[in-house]
């Protein structure tokens, strides 16, 4: 018979070896090329690559490790990408670094590990708006189908990050261990761009191009004439700089709670300091987007911690000394920046103040929030294929480099509103489903943030639940880029993992503390 336990190892020995003679063939062909071409753009995707095999033979290896490489390569791609004029051998190396994942994990089951699986309570939902995207591929609308693959590679690639997480989490350690690295790497990236805003959008930020040229280099300017400079910091634009800070706030503020709550030392001083770097990110980032959801989230879950702190007097006011250190470590960091850098600040502020607020004679609020995604959503209707839509992908992120590389037309449409674009790639049908499977999504996500009240986990799975609801519904009613975009895309599928594994990590301390009330929680589950 078939001795599959035993065959398997064997598959994962040698499957590190094709790929390290894959990149040995392909670093021979890149040398060969820095003869013959710009050589500085050839060493550095040179050692891209010679990462990229490392980061991708070690996932093969121990998938676990491999996971926090990705996550590493996944937030500095972008500085790569730039220096290397918007390569897109760069651009798709996450993309192979999470296949790498996705057949370690599978290799790693079929061996006989990690017997538990992640049963899905959202699956009928999101199952169904898979099979119409896939359905959508063939649209006879479209102009390729390569738009098709472009589409199911932005929609769905990511999602089985999920159950990646799911497994990753064996103990409390574990879940320490993600939420510490998270948080910590988002201190560098936040330096950098307050480092931009200070010296100049071309510190460390490179002109990459013709397509990610303006992205990485916009100035805004206010009402009143004042310069703002919107810093990318890492990334290729200061639109996914300003995403990206939405999610580190809101994951920074929930990690800090719930390293209070479970009274672990370790890595606090990081995670206030990267909270603080963050916080001041957002104000000189000029995007009004991040800084009116950094505020909101500031207070919300601030609220949301206290309602659900454990019951006992020195747990909340453990909680309340979390939300109490972080609001501290903002306003130092801010008002510090203000003395020494209000030349930076200021026109900031200006630009914060003289188109949010309600009393501006130049105020942008209810047009941002509500007649301009409005606008486009009711554009999108004068599409004649909005019953049926052009297909997936045809409308999404990336398009240009399907155009351009593979010499394909585009449909020429596309509208500045989540849902409008949904429309026009999926049609009526795709919108209602999409609203019904991020539903799905969101009351799933709410049941098992209300199980986890009142214990240690609840900062860190109301963080999740609010960056849940963000992503999915006001970001997207705004724009699906937020969806699109793989850094935002790969750690929603991340943290709903961690959110449904919660419950099982509680019941495992509780257990170890009172064994009959750690099995009705398990009896629960």
């Amino acid at each position: 018979m078939f001795d599959t336990p035993r065959a398997f190892p064997q598959l994962g020995k040698a499957l590190p070896t094709v790929l390290a003679t894959a990149a040995v063939l392909g670093l021979a062909w890149l040398l060969g090329a820095a003869i013959m071409d710009d050589a500085r753009r050839a060493v550095i995707l040179t050692a891209a690559a010679i990462v990229a095999a490392c980061v991708a033979q070690k996932t093969l290896s121990d998938w676990r490790s491999g996971v926090y490489l990705f996550i590493v390569w996944l937030l500095f791609e972008d500085l790569i990408r730039k220096y290397m004029g918007n390569s897109m051998y760069i651009y798709f190396g996450k993309d192979v670094l999470i296949g790498a994942t996705y057949t370690s994990l599978v290799m790693a089951r079929l061996r006989g590990e990690h017997a538990e699986r992640f049963r899905v309570p959202f699956k009928f939902a999101l199952g169904i708006f898979v099979l119409l995207g896939l359905a959508q591929v063939f649209n006879s609308a479209s102009p390729s189908l390569w738009y098709g693959v472009l589409g199911l590679k932005i929609y769905f690639y990511y999602i089985p990050l999920m159950f990646v997480s799911y497994a990753l989490l064996r103990d409390e350690r574990d879940l320490r261990r993600f939420l510490v690295l998270s948080v910590s790497l988002a201190a560098p990236i936040a330096l950098l761009g307050i480092l931009q805003a200070i010296l100049g959008l071309n510190f460390l930020n490179p002109h990459g191009g013709a397509d990610i040229d303006e992205l990485g280099h916009l100035v805004r300017y206010t009402p009143s004439g004042a310069a703002v400079p919107r810093p990318p910091s890492v990334f290729v634009s200061d639109g996914r700089f300003a995403d990206y800070l939405t999610l580190a706030f809101v994951l920074g503020l929930g990690t800090a709670g719930y390293l209070l709550l479970t009274r672990e030392k370790r890595g606090r001083k990081i995670v206030f300091s990267a909270v603080a770097l963050v916080a001041l990110a957002t104000t000189v980032s000029g995007g009004r987007g991040v800084f009116v959801y950094s505020c909101a989230s500031a207070l919300l879950l601030s609220v949301g911690m206290l309602w659900g702190a454990p019951p006992k007097l020195g747990e909340g006011y453990r909680l309340v000394k979390a939300i109490r250190r972080s609001f501290v470590f903002v306003v130092v960091a801010v008002s510090m920046a203000v003395i020494v850098f209000p030349d930076v600040v200021g026109p900031r502020w200006a630009f914060y103040s003289e188109t949010l607020s309600p009393d501006s004679p130049d105020s942008e609020v209810s047009f941002r929030i509500w007649d301009y995604p409005v606008r486009n959503l009711l554009l999108a209707f004068d599409d004649p294929e909005w019953p049926t839509g052009h297909g997936i992908g045809t409308a999404s992120l990336g398009i240009q480099y399907v155009s351009r590389i593979l010499e394909v037309p585009t449909t020429g449409v596309t509208v500045e509103s989540g849902y409008g674009q949904l429309l026009i790639e999926f049609g009526i049908l795709g919108l209602i489903l999409w609203v019904v499977w991020t539903t799905s999504v969101l009351i799933a996500a709410f049941k098992v943030t209300m199980r986890l009240k009142g214990t240690w986990a609840f900062p860190v799975a109301f963080s999740i639940l609010w960056f849940v609801f963000y992503l999915l519904f006001p970001r997207t009613f705004g724009g699906i880029v937020g969806y699109q975009d793989f850094v935002l895309n790969a750690y929603l599928w991340l943290l709903v993992g961690v959110l449904f594994r919660l419950p099982v990590l509680v019941a495992q301390e509780q257990a170890s503390d009172a064994p009959l009330v750690g099995k009705q929680l398990v009896g629960q589950l």
